[in-house]
């Protein structure tokens, strides 16, 4: 043996099923990540295809792997000999077949086989964790009534996680007979589950591994059954929940099993204070290691699923680090050395080979001037947006009501067009851009992106396309970070970027497009002004080339004179590339200076909505008309305050009935309808609407 395997001491009739099942699952694999790995490089593959070439895969797993084992044992490094012969039996065929190129083709097989290979080592490791189990537990030499009583406690231990993993999962995907469906399914399982292992155990040897896999393979099948034919739930939506929810039931109870028979080592053996503390230090040390490498680097953060990568790397390491405790407890101090470096290998390769197969399927981009977008282009439009905010209280913290911070808005920005957002505070302006970035989930409406719905989970492409300059320039900026990275933030995240060449260069022309110099930038944030900071902010906004900024009061915090310069950049910024600006802001000149168009929401509704020039020249609603009558005017000889708002905003909590701002309008028009009949919509003149219950304002 040139690798230690304590599967050396197995029988051979348990590693040939063993073998014959590791290809079975391999081909079942290889058919979905074939097909993944080809719709991802946009390749037609035929299911003819697809078969025929893991066909051969599974047929030299079983012919090699059975030769292999008869002829030399289980040794894992002829486990590389069949990876190279599936290697060069797949670049062959997806050369031929479909006429790919010899680099493409052993790129392709490569990914694929090193998927098998991590597949195969912690499978592996996995059974001979099972049959070790198994064997300690058979050691003990209880009665048949004794294994019944166990078995029953772990199924009930089953059966209470079931029911919550499938509530869960079932009220998430908003499932209408979750009820039944989870008690169903779960009560059948278990009755399965008691029923095998009964026999199992009558007929058969307590071999964990084996008892496993036939119970989760048959409890799949019964749930796929019930949720498919009874509930008349999609097949693979079906296959995924149940064998999602079995992989975890069947870990649970690999973990009650490793607590059983560790406390019988401790019982059998004595003397094992430095074997424990031994076997500690290595899980510990593993355990680190494996994450460090996981998460070492940049591009990992292009992956997103960080935590499962970590897993797979660690679960080798440990899984051969708890078999080597198994097999020699009171020996495993004197191989402590030995055992942290093997198992440090296992775990190294493993998470090596997912690090190369998540990188290779990144969508890396490059750096690019930042665009000139075409002015007039229907860029956003928001479609009766409606975002609650839930209320919490009671013993139970249960839902009792809801703050209606936007309570259905409708509005469109073009590319090259500035829409000012303006009201008081606590209207609901902020919540508007949170709901269009996607912080927070919005009750109703469409919001669509370029004639396309943005989905509930952003892609890559929209974090690029939509950005947000944030209020507060101090809050918005890391301070530990230094400018450049800062910056680069974006480029790094989302094009995927991480040469630090190009990352500096990129950076300097960022900061020369928002006037700042070279020598800014290894500064830290506290080495700015505030009017600096805003165009570092807005610098980061631009990395990725957007179409539409989000502007949340970016000029609420600068001097009068810093606000003048922000706002002439940003409108030099969008009169040269075309951006498209949703302004929020209180300060109405700010508006008139930099808006197109202006919304003006009260109560988390529009009141009124038209071109800067009609809304500040023949304001028609009354809020509207209070708004601009309340603005303070610079003149030495009247300083007189003239207008102010009468009466407090009402609470979100609890509006008023009809006309949200009937209780503080003190418009002529004002009528009894007003406190109860909601307003709507009425044209003013084009482009330009109120909406109010009395048409006569109009």
């Amino acid at each position: 043996m040139l690798l230690p395997n304590s599967l050396a001491n197995v029988e051979l009739s348990n590693l040939i099923i063993m073998t014959l099942i590791n290809a079975l699952i391999l081909f079942l694999i290889g058919i979905f990540f074939t097909r993944w790995y080809a719709n991802s490089k946009y390749w037609e593959l035929k299911s003819k295809d697809l078969i025929i070439i893991n066909l051969i895969w599974l047929s030299t797993n079983i012919i090699f792997g059975l030769i292999f084992l008869i002829l030399f044992g289980n040794n894992i490094l002829l486990d590389f000999v069949i990876f190279s012969v599936n290697l060069l039996l797949g670049s062959f065929f997806v050369k031929k077949t479909l006429e790919k190129g010899l680099g493409q083709s052993i790129f392709f097989n490569t990914v694929i086989q090193a998927s098998f290979l991590v597949v195969v080592l912690n499978f592996g490791l996995l059974f001979e964790m099972g049959i070790f189990i198994g064997s300690y537990l058979q050691g003990l030499n209880l009665p048949i009534n004794m294994w019944l009583i166990i078995n029953i406690v772990f199924s009930l231990i089953s059966l209470m996680m079931g029911i919550l993993l499938m509530r869960f999962y079932s009220r998430k995907r908003k499932w209408a007979n979750w009820v039944k469906i989870t008690f169903i399914i779960n009560i059948l399982w278990v009755i399965v589950e008691l029923t095998l292992t009964f026999l199992l155990l009558l007929f058969s040897s307590y071999n964990l591994f084996f008892n496993s896999i036939i119970i989760v393979s048959l409890n799949i099948m019964i749930g796929v059954v019930v949720l498919t034919k009874i509930f008349s739930k999609d097949l693979k939506d079906s296959f995924g929940v149940n064998s999602f929810l079995q992989s975890i039931l069947a870990g649970i109870q690999l973990l009650m099993s490793l607590i059983i028979t560790f406390s019988i080592i401790l019982y059998k053996f004595e003397d094992l204070g430095g074997s424990i503390l031994a076997y500690i230090i290595s899980a510990v040390l593993i355990l680190g290691s494996s994450i460090f490498f996981v998460y070492w680097g940049d591009k990992i953060q292009l992956v997103g699923v960080e935590k499962t990568l970590a897993f797979v790397c660690m679960f080798p390491g440990l899984i051969y680090i708890t078999n080597a405790f198994f097999i020699q407890p009171n020996y495993y101090i004197y191989n402590f050395t030995s055992h942290i470096i093997i198992g440090l290998i296992y775990s190294i390769i493993s998470g090596f080979i997912v690090k190369k197969i998540s990188y290779a399927n990144i969508s890396f981009q490059s750096i690019r001037e930042l665009a000139v977008l075409e002015k007039g282009i229907n860029l956003l439009r928001i479609e009766n947006m409606k975002v609650y905010y839930p209320l919490i209280g009671g013993f139970l913290k249960r839902q009792i009501g809801v703050v209606k911070a936007v309570d259905g808005v409708s509005f469109n920005i073009k590319t090259g067009e500035t829409l000012g957002l303006v009201g008081e505070s606590g209207c609901g302006k902020t919540t508007v851009a949170k709901a269009i970035l996607g912080l927070v989930e919005k009750e109703a409406g469409d919001i669509i992106f370029h004639n396309e719905p943005i989905p509930k989970e952003y892609s890559s492409y929209l974090r690029q396309k939509i950005q947000i300059v944030f209020q507060d320039p101090d809050a918005s900026l890391n301070p530990r970070m230094k400018v450049v990275n800062i910056i680069a933030e974006p480029l790094k995240n989302l094009l995927g970027i991480t040469k630090k060449s190009e990352i500096r260069n990129r950076t300097l022309e960022l900061m020369e497009k928002v006037s700042l110099k070279k020598e800014h930038l290894d500064r830290y944030p506290h080495e700015f002004s505030g009017g600096q900071k805003q165009r570092i902010i807005i610098a980061r906004a631009l990395a990725c080339n957007p179409e539409l900024i989000i502007l949340d009061e970016p000029t609420s915090a600068l001097d009068v004179s810093v606000q003048a310069q922000i706002l002439n950049l940003l409108k030099n910024l969008q009169r040269t590339y075309g951006y498209g600006f949703l302004f929020i802001t209180h300060n109405l000149a700010v508006v008139n200076h930099v808006a197109n168009r202006v919304a003006v929401m009260y109560l988390g509704r529009f009141v009124e909505i038209g071109t800067t020039k009609q809304i500040f020249s023949n304001p028609t609603h009354p809020y509207t008309q209070a708004l601009l009558a309340s603005r303070s005017e610079i003149d030495p000889y009247d300083q007189e305050i003239k207008f102010v708002i009468m009466g407090e905003v009402p609470s979100p909590i609890n509006p008023p009935s009809g006309c949200p701002f009937n209780p503080r309008c003190s418009s002529d028009a004002r009528t009894k309808e007003c406190e109860y009949k909601l307003p709507f919509k009425i044209k003013v003149e084009d482009n330009h609407f109120i909406w109010c219950t009395n048409s006569q304002q109009s």
